[in-house]
Parts: C-alpha cells; sequence; structure tokens
C-alpha cells in the first residue's frame, strides 16, 4: 500500500526552483509537495497532479497542484539530479496556472526556452 507524506524538503525545493529558473506563473503556495512510500511503479520517478476546473468550481477554490516525488527512486538522486525532476515536473504546469497539464510532448519546448 502506497503511503504518502507532506514533505517541506520537497516544498523548500519547489520553491528554489521557481525562484532560480524565474517560472514566475507558478505560485508555489499552491504546489504541495508529497513524498510517497511503497509504489510498485519500476519507472517513474516523481509525479504532478492536478486539481481540474470542475473540483475547483466544486470546492470554490483557485487551481492547485501536487508534487509527488518516490521516495525509493528520488531519495537515491543527486542534489542536482532532484532538482531536475522538479523542474520537469513543475514544467507540467501550463502558464495559465489553471488546473491543466502539459503532456511530454509539450515540455520539450518548455525545456528549450529555460536554457
Amino acid at each position: 500500500m502506497i503511503k504518502y507524506y507532506k514533505d517541506e524538503e520537497i516544498q523548500n525545493r519547489v520553491r528554489r526552483v521557481v525562484d532560480q529558473r524565474s517560472l514566475s506563473y507558478i505560485d508555489p503556495n499552491r504546489v504541495v509537495c508529497f513524498k510517497s512510500k511503497g509504489t510498485k511503479s519500476k519507472r517513474i520517478i516523481a509525479r504532478c497532479w492536478s486539481l481540474p476546473t470542475i473540483w475547483q468550481k466544486a470546492l470554490e477554490v483557485d487551481a492547485h497542484y501536487v508534487i509527488e516525488v518516490i521516495s525509493e527512486k528520488f531519495d537515491r538522486l543527486s542534489e542536482e539530479q532532484k532538482d531536475h525532476v522538479i523542474l520537469h515536473e513543475l514544467l507540467h504546469i501550463p502558464k495559465g496556472f489553471g488546473g491543466g497539464l502539459r503532456h511530454h510532448k509539450q515540455l520539450k519546448n518548455a525545456l528549450e526556452k529555460l536554457r
């Protein structure tokens, strides 16, 4: 069974990456970070989750995102690799910050613009 834990260290890393990469369209206060343990996934290091528009309206809240890192994979990475994973997950968040997600095909262009 997968267990989820809010993680302040990942939250701080998100804030730092947002600042360093000038991702001003991302509100780190509306990105909640979790570390999970117990996944059976073989390839996933991290995931980005969104709160779809219909749920925002139902709950009467603004868009929020969740960055989940898979402890068994993420914890083994170097600090630089961890930042790269966090950047990758943050780039899934579209510039409108409205609850949608960018697909991997769209991330290539976003990464090129950051270089």
